[in-house]
């Protein structure tokens, strides 16, 4: 995965109208083309009457996949626009569609452009983007004493560090998700801070995302 890609959490519908001209984006995410094209046939079906269902996709890691299709509009007017707004929000495994409804007013090659962008824009902007991370559960293990001092630690690194579970018995054992570029500096930072009272394991490297300010494990 390519740092700084990001996905679709949750889909969503934006629409706006230009000169008569209903644009419907519809937002999804994906994990193969099989899927992307499924999708647009059921978007087809399920806007039959619309002159226009233009689609554009990525998929994979570091965005191997790429497709679009105009669907009957002038040659580079509508997919390959909307696939460079997926492009320049650096988002992947995501598909979107935009469905147009002929409003009887010709938009001109720059118009169409700008209009599928626009609406590709208004379908992100009703979505739930979020970020691929890479991290480590750390299992630390210590006294009741040090709990506080690594909560402290790990309260003061907001979007690296997440405190993510607790287990109270004669010791504490802390369930602690730390962004991989930090993990190495962390470790060191809650050692010193309890003097070396803990003991940390390193679980396998694990995907996740960031949504309202908690991570989900993917």
């Amino acid at each position: 995965m390519e740092k700084g890609w990001k996905i679709i959490y949750r889909g969503g519908k934006g629409e706006i109208v230009e000169k008569k001209s209903r644009f419907i984006a519809q937002i999804f995410s994906i994990k193969s083309e099989e899927e992307a094209f499924a999708l647009v046939d059921a978007q087809k079906k399920q806007y039959w009457d619309a002159r226009h269902n233009c689609y554009a996709f990525i998929v994979g890691e570091r965005g191997e996949v790429q497709r679009y299709s105009d669907d009957g509009e002038p040659g580079g007017t509508a997919g390959k626009p909307m696939l460079e707004v997926l492009l320049a929000e650096e988002i992947t495994n995501c598909l979107v569609v935009v469905t147009r409804y002929f409003g009887g007013v010709l938009l001109g090659t720059g118009g169409l452009v700008r209009a599928y962008q626009q609406a590709v824009k208004e379908g992100l902007a009703a979505s739930d983007v979020v970020r691929k991370e890479k991290g480590n559960i750390l299992m630390v293990e210590t006294d009741y004493n040090s709990m506080g001092k690594i909560q402290y630690a790990a309260s003061g690194e907001e979007e690296k560090v997440f405190v993510t579970d607790c287990i109270y018995t004669d010791k504490v054992t802390m369930k602690i998700l730390a962004q991989k570029d930090f993990v190495e500096a962390f470790i060191k930072k809650i050692t010193e801070a309890t003097n070396g009272k803990t003991l940390i394991n390193k679980e396998e490297e694990r995907v996740y995302v960031i949504v309202e300010g908690k991570p989900v494990l993917l």
